[in-house]
């Protein structure tokens, strides 16, 4: 019985699952990229705010730079994003 209750406690502190950011719509992307940027700690919070920031150097045609934004990041997690930023070397001060 306790082996059972220590399982089921263990099971209770699992991470949850990572916020996958939806670039569906713009209420859709706010929302997302906000709770995927609660997962992180707070020094990778920086580099999530600066990729999402910062991304439209990638492309200077687009028109519509917020659609950009959301078809970029749409199905990144936030770890997904910091990791991306860090290999464009926004990660690095």
């Amino acid at each position: 019985m306790l082996g059972i209750a220590l399982l089921a406690g263990l099971a209770a502190c699992e991470a949850p699952e990572p916020v996958v950011i939806d670039g569906s719509s713009e209420e859709a992307f706010a929302a997302s990229a906000a709770a995927a940027r609660a997962q992180l700690p707070m020094d990778e919070r920086l580099v999530f705010d600066r990729a999402l920031n910062t991304f439209g150097a990638r492309s200077h045609r687009e028109k519509d730079v917020d659609a950009y934004r959301r078809r970029t990041f749409d199905g990144m997690t936030a770890q997904d994003v910091v990791a991306d930023a860090r290999a464009r070397g926004l990660g690095e001060e």
